[in-house]
């Protein structure tokens, strides 16, 4: 939609405005939209949010001994193989 400007915001409006933006971690323009959408009873389907299927389960399981040996591990296969590159 084409974008539509509001001018001269009262400061108690525009303080409450920001509030909620900081509040929802969200910009401004999202949080107008927001109140507005509250105060006129407009639904709007949430989406889902993503399932991430990812580590976050193991990260930061490790204890300083298996790090280091995951390292010394990476760092001999991170070695050049100077006779591979000719």
């Amino acid at each position: 939609m084409k974008a539509i400007t509001v001018r001269n915001i009262p400061p108690d409006l525009a303080r409450v405005i920001r509030q909620r933006a900081s509040e929802k971690r969200t910009s401004v323009n999202k949080a107008v939209i927001g109140l507005l959408e509250e105060h006129l009873g407009i639904r709007r389907e949430k989406k889902d949010k993503p399932v991430y299927n990812d580590l976050d389960a193991i990260a930061g399981t490790w204890s300083k001994e298996e790090f280091s040996g995951f390292e010394k591990a990476l760092s001999r296969q991170r070695a050049i193989d100077p006779d591979l590159w000719k």
